[in-house]
Parts: C-alpha cells; structure tokens; sequence
C-alpha cells in the first residue's frame, strides 16, 4: 500500500495501543509539510524562494492531496507573494485531522470516541493494520541506523522529522545523539534530486521560522 508522507509521519506520532498523538504540536507542522512535499514531488506545486504555486492543477488521484492541491491553488491565485511559510501556518491545524480522516479510510487506524471526564470528547486513533508502519520504520532505520542510501521520498521524510524535531517518534529506542546527525546529513545532502532539495529547504526554514514566532507567542 502506497501512503502519502503527511500518513507516514502521522503514523509515527500516534500510540499504536492508545491512539494517543504525540509530539502533537510538531508533528502538525511535518504533516502539513508532508502533504506539501509530496504535491511538490508529483509535480502539481513548486516551492521556490520560500514561495508556493501551483504549476499543475491536474489531480493525483489521492484524495488527501487532491483536497490540498485545490485549496492552495485558490489560496495562491489572488496573493502577490504566496509564502510557504504562510501557508504552513495556514494548514497546520487542519492538516492533520484530513490526514487521520485518511488513515482511518485506509484501514490503517481505527477511530474511537469517547468523553474524557464525561465531559470532553476525545477521539483516538489506535492501529488497526501495523504493517504500512513496520515497513516505514524499517525503512527509517536501514537509511538513518545502517547506512542505507535514501531515494527522494524518504529523504523528505526525514528531512521533515528532522526540520520539526521529531527524532523522538522516529526511534523511540535510540538515543537523539546517534540519529540527530545522521538526520540532518541526509537533510542537507544529495540525495535528493535539485526541486526536491529546493523545496525540502525553504520547508525547513519555513518550520524554524513558524515554530520561533509559535514559541514566542506562547511565552508572551
């Protein structure tokens, strides 16, 4: 089963026993960023100079990016200078809610509701087939533990675990210092083919720049 790379962070993030997300903050960021980079990798969006257009309006047949792909092309249409940046901010609160719609229609995540204190509704996503995040993990650690050469897509992804200090959920098990490294190598690299490399940057400097003025406001 082929997944978008806002689901493979997604999955990273959630609980596979409680459904609970972590690092729920940053893991929206990738997410919205994930859903970008792959519109950037099917060729429907360039990412230059920190700017944002749509180059091919033409739908990928993933419903998920589809959606994405429409609202950034009328979100762009009318603006002088559509920032990343922007519409990271923009996104990131929604994105990973379409993406978790998206798993749970795949079958790869049960949805449950419930009220916390008899009061709040809560809904978590606890797995229901394992095995899209067996491959990924495994995947993960032939690139990042063992050596492995990435091809474009798993750079992205771990580019943008990186960019949004998602080691954690990456690999639980191993200590941050032996994979930090390892991460940003591949992030900053050659993998990648020139657009890819382009856009994976201006994402990572959109995310610094959204997550200084998040933290900023928040100590205000």
């Amino acid at each position: 089963m082929t997944v978008t790379l806002a689901e493979e962070i997604m999955l990273l993030s959630l609980d596979d026993e409680s459904g609970a997300a972590k690092d729920k903050a940053s893991a929206a960021w990738a997410v919205a960023g994930g859903i970008l980079l792959d519109l950037a990798l099917a060729g429907r969006v360039a990412v230059a100079d920190k700017r944002l257009r749509t180059v091919d309006p033409t739908p990928t047949d993933v419903p998920l990016l589809d959606e994405r792909l429409r609202k950034i092309t009328d979100w762009s249409a009318n603006r002088r200078s559509a920032k990343v940046a922007a519409w990271l901010t923009k996104d990131q609160s929604k994105a990973p809610r379409a993406t978790l719609d998206s798993l749970v229609s795949r079958g790869l995540v049960a949805e449950e509701r419930r009220h916390a204190l008899g009061i709040f509704p809560v809904r978590r996503y606890p797995e229901a087939d394992g095995s899209v995040e067996r491959e990924l993990r495994g995947r993960l650690s032939g690139v990042v533990l063992h050596g492995g050469t990435p091809d474009d897509r798993t750079t992205g992804l771990i580019a943008l675990l990186h960019g949004a200090k998602l080691h954690r959920i990456a690999f639980p098990d191993v200590p941050r210092k032996r994979v930090e490294a390892r991460m940003a190598q591949i992030a900053d690299g050659q993998w990648a083919g020139d657009g890819v490399r382009e856009a994976i940057r201006d994402m990572q400097a959109a995310m610094v720049t959204v997550t200084v003025v998040t933290l900023a406001a928040a100590a205000g």
